[in-house]
C-alpha cells in the first residue's frame, strides 16, 4: 500500500506470517554472535505490513513540522548532523519521539501504525518466508546491502541506495538503528507466537546497526538495547497490521 502525507509518499510491504528460528543461527557464524542472541528459538509471527524504508526526514517534517536541524540539537551525546535531505533517514529520535510521530500519523490517516516488535523486525530483515538465510539483510556481503563503518565515509546516506532484501525492504542492515516496540528481555528455548516482550523494563530494543558500526553489529540477529530517552543514530520503521 502506498500512503501520501502532505505530498510525501511512503510504501508499506506485506509480510506474510510464518515461523523462523530467531537468534544466532548458523549463518551468523561462530565468532560474531553475542550471548544475548542465544539460545536460538522458534518464533511464529502473523501477517503484517512494514515500511519499505525507515521514516525519512521528508516524512517526519510532513507529520511533525520539524527537521533534522531542530532534532539534532536534542542529541544525547552528539549534535552533529551526519546527513541531511528529504531522502535521508530521520534520526536523533528517542523511542518516545517515535510514539509521538505515530500518534500524529494515525490521526492524519485513520490507520493504526505502530513500531515493529523485535520478532517482526528480525523476521522481515531475514526476508520472511522468502528468506535465503543471509547473514545481513539481503546478502552475505554487507557492502551490497548496508552502509556501515567500512563504506559509509563517516556519514549517513539516503535510503534505498543499496540492494533490498528478499522482501524488497531497504537498509535493514546499517545506515541507521531502528527502534522496536518491546522492552529488552533475555531469550529462552521456548517456542513463541507473536512475542511482545515483558510488560515493563529499563531499555527498549533497537536493531539493524548503523553507518558508524562494524559489520558484526549489522547482522540480522544482532540485538541493541537503549534507554528510551536516548537520542542518537536511531530512527524507526513503521508497521501496520495487515487487513
Amino acid at each position: 500500500r502506498i500512503f501520501i502525507i502532505k505530498g510525501v509518499e511512503f510504501t508499506m510491504v506485506t509480510v506474510l506470517g510464518g515461523s523462523f528460528m530467531m537468534g544466532a543461527t548458523d549463518e551468523q557464524g561462530n565468532e560474531d554472535p553475542f550471548a544475548v542472541e542465544k539460545p536460538v528459538h522458534k518464533v511464529e509471527v502473523s501477517d503484517f505490513m512494514i515500511a519499505e524504508t525507515v521514516v525519512t526526514q521528508a516524512l517526519w517534517k510532513a507529520v511533525m513540522g520539524t527537521g533534522i536541524e531542530e532534532q539534532s540539537k536534542l542529541g544525547s551525546f552528539d549534535t552533529t548532523i551526519y546527513g541531511v535531505g528529504e531522502d535521508y533517514p530521520m534520526y536523533y529520535l528517542s523511542w518516545h519521539d517515535c510514539i509521538d510521530f505515530i500518534t500524529r500519523l494515525n490521526a492524519l490517516t485513520g490507520e493504526k501504525f505502530r513500531l515493529p516488535t523485535e520478532a517482526e523486525w528480525e523476521f522481515a530483515a531475514r526476508g520472511g518466508n522468502r528468506s535465503k538465510g543471509y547473514k545481513y539483510s539481503g546478502s552475505d556481503s554487507i557492502s551490497n546491502v548496508a552502509w556501515y563503518e567500512g563504506n559509509s565515509g563517516n556519514q549517513m546516506h539516503p535510503v534505498a541506495k543499496k540492494q533490498p532484501n528478499e522482501l524488497g525492504l531497504y537498509d535493514m542492515s546499517g545506515n541507521v538503528w531502528e527502534w522496536c516496540s518491546n522492552w529488552f528481555y533475555d531469550y529462552d528455548e521456548e517456542n513463541k507466537i507473536n512475542p511482545q516482550g515483558p510488560p515493563n523494563g529499563i531499555e527498549r530494543m533497537s536493531r539493524g546497526g548503523g553507518w558508524n558500526r562494524i559489520a558484526r553489529r549489522c547482522r540480522v540477529s544482532y540485538r541493541g538495547d537503549d534507554l528510551p530517552d536516548l537520542r542518537a543514530n536511531v530512527g524507526f520503521r513503521l508497521v501496520l497490521n495487515d487487513k
